[in-house]
């Protein structure tokens, strides 16, 4: 029960951490946890009224109200999830060969609404790995050295018929629309060949979307890379994209246009020095029993002025939503090859078991070309068990 206790005032130290900090920020679980063995502790519901759901801090939508008086919100929802990865990889260079492991990551996702059209977004995330290791960023693993931290704020609100976007450790392509149907597991392909133009280079984030109808959309995205140096000056690193998407009863089409600053090249010219890209989506789900396709190509420019270098990324996946009890998929691609360098193939097959609602079992298997003459491909064998509760 203390657990559980600890667990649920969690969201408290939230109350601890500036709006839109610099860095991700790390929460004391032990102070927090002190709370928990305090009976006289009441939590009242929106109403001031003590009554028997004193201590129910998470509820449902229901009854919004228009203020608080210092009680959980009835609208305060939350979502827990622990993954175990267990796998290693060997070949490719030093730095891509992991011995065979076993590690954990943990999230909790917390969600509020004031007014009922909009949304307070905050996600805690935990892991014990301290460095990011091949095997635990391929399944885009939490790694925090057992430190429970804050990975990103985001609050979405309409502004009319459109919806927008503020938040810190966020993406700028939070209300982008990707064309891709495949669900892969691993990180080097679950961008869909989109890698750059859907900007991610987190830091604060702002942006937002309008819904044509008839299926056609279309937003527009801003990140900084850093909150340090300040929000769009010279000294920040910034990207900004747009995007437009049709999404059919069975395909659809997107592209996708990314501009980041960078610092390669010149630093008399970093001003001027930016990146651009163009990336292309579609997917196709035919009916009975054959796999939804996808596919996904871009081509980026190296803005700097000391070198002028396309940059490729190619795409392509399938997928079996029903395959026995779980579903299934197979893809290949790359990820940023440059200009005049051989093209590093990656290629992955997958199995998603869902053992109950709350349990899956994901084995992968891949193999990532080596572009280096001598060094052989990484093979990598992973199994992901997600929980989520």
């Amino acid at each position: 029960m203390k657990l559980f206790k600890s667990l649920l005032v969690a969201p408290a130290a939230l109350g601890l951490m500036s709006p839109l900090a610099a860095n991700a920020s790390e929460v004391n679980l032990n102070d927090i946890s002190n709370y928990s063995d305090v009976d006289s502790i009441e939590f009242t519901n929106s109403f001031g009224k003590s009554d028997s759901n004193k201590t129910q801090l998470l509820a449902g939508g229901e009854g919004l109200v228009d203020s608080h008086d210092g009680g959980f919100s009835q609208t305060t929802t939350a979502s827990f999830s622990a993954d175990f990865y267990l796998g290693g990889v060997d070949g490719g260079t030093t730095a891509t060969n992991d011995p065979f492991m076993a590690t954990y990551g943990f999230q909790i996702d917390l969600n509020t609404s004031f007014t009922g059209e909009d949304s307070l977004d905050i996600s805690l995330d935990a892991g014990n790995t301290s460095t990011t290791t091949t095997s635990v960023a391929e399944f885009d693993g939490n790694a925090t050295g057992d430190k429970l931290m804050v990975d990103g704020v985001m609050y979405t609100f309409p502004i009319g018929t459109a919806t927008a976007f503020v938040g810190d450790n966020t993406d700028g392509s939070a209300l982008f629309t990707t064309a891709c149907t495949y669900g892969g597991p691993t990180n080097t392909l679950d961008d869909c060949g989109n890698v750059n133009a859907g900007i991610t280079n987190g830091g604060v984030a702002a942006g937002a979307s309008y819904d044509f109808g008839n299926g056609f959309t279309a937003a527009v995205g801003y990140a900084g890379a850093t909150e340090d140096t300040g929000i769009m000056t010279e000294e920040t690193l910034d990207a900004y994209g747009l995007n437009a998407a049709y999404t059919g009863d069975n395909y659809g089409l997107s592209a996708t246009y990314g501009v980041i600053e960078s610092t390669a090249g010149d630093p008399a010219v970093l001003d001027d020095n930016e990146d651009s890209y163009l990336a292309l989506n579609a997917y196709y789900t035919p009916e009975g029993n054959l796999p939804s396709v996808s596919i996904g190509y871009e081509i980026g420019d190296d803005g700097s002025k000391t070198s002028l270098e396309e940059i490729t990324s190619f795409f392509l996946g399938l997928q079996w939503d029903e395959v026995g009890p779980g579903s299934a998929g197979l893809a290949m691609g790359h990820s940023g090859t440059v200009e005049g360098t051989e093209e590093e193939y990656m290629y992955e097959a997958y199995y998603s078991y869902p053992v109950n609602d709350g349990m899956t079992i994901t084995p992968v298997v891949y193999i990532k070309e080596s572009a280096t003459s001598g060094q052989d491909d990484a093979t990598g064998v992973l199994v992901k068990t997600s929980f989520s509760f």
